[in-house]
């Protein structure tokens, strides 16, 4: 197994008043050449917006592009005529394909707004772009990593999906437990992050926002501690 341990205090952050970011890898005036990304994974933004306020219409093209709010909502515009509010419980996948454009902004003029926003690679160029939107309640298990966005060619009907042999896993796990995570198959490695609470991989323990990457291995062994959240992407090396 190989790992490399991407504790939280370490992320690239930038402070615009209106938006406080972490980013895990290089973005906007962040430059790290360690961190540019993990596999397939190259986006992993943590932030905050303020009330009424976000990114205006922009442009995108040949990325994955998965948002997940943790508190407050995202009001969404895009150039494909999709319009509306998404809300922690739901996440949002946009393909941008041969290109989009969309704007972002805090639905709230109250209260600040948190997410994360997720890019990956696809595995194909210029698809015709595609908006996805879901509750993703129903699919969660406690105590366990639940699949919540999946390849295009493994997903359900009522499953979100990507272009790209990646996978996105939700956790809440109330009790502690010892988990054993396997991945899909040879080739993929895993960015793990605790987004509450604290889980402990290879005697390294992850706290808030703390992750690790992992690959070359067959499975992966997790200590997780009562009242944690993770968020884990298995994705192509």
């Amino acid at each position: 197994m190989k790992k490399i341990l991407y504790p939280a205090h370490t992320r690239g952050s930038a402070d615009y008043g209106w938006l406080k970011a972490n980013y895990s890898f290089s973005f906007a005036n962040y430059f790290d050449p360690q961190r540019i990304q993990f596999g397939a994974l190259r986006v992993w933004n943590d932030d905050t917006i303020a009330a009424g306020m976000g990114f205006g219409k922009h442009p995108h093209d040949n990325m994955e592009i998965v948002t997940i709010p943790l508190s407050g909502g995202v009001l969404h515009e895009d150039s494909m005529g999709h319009k509306g509010t998404v809300m922690p419980g739901e996440i949002q996948v946009m393909s941008a394909g041969t290109g989009v454009t969309h704007s972002e902004f805090n639905a709230s003029n109250q209260d600040s707004l948190k997410l994360f926003q997720i890019w990956i690679f696809p595995d194909r160029q210029n698809v015709t772009p595609r908006y996805d939107q879901k509750t993703i309640a129903s699919l969660l298990k406690p105590n366990t990593l639940t699949p919540i966005v999946v390849p295009r060619d493994t997903a359900q009907e009522n499953q979100l999906w990507i272009h790209q042999n990646a996978y996105f896993y939700w956790g809440d796990f109330d009790q502690d437990i010892n988990y054993t995570f396997t991945p899909s198959g040879p080739g993929q490695g895993i960015y793990l992050m605790v987004v509450e609470g604290a889980a402990s991989i290879d005697q390294q323990t992850l706290g808030k926002r703390d992750a690790m990457g992992i690959w070359e291995t067959q499975k992966l062994e997790i200590s997780i501690e009562a009242n944690t959240k993770i968020l884990a992407l298995e994705v192509p090396m």
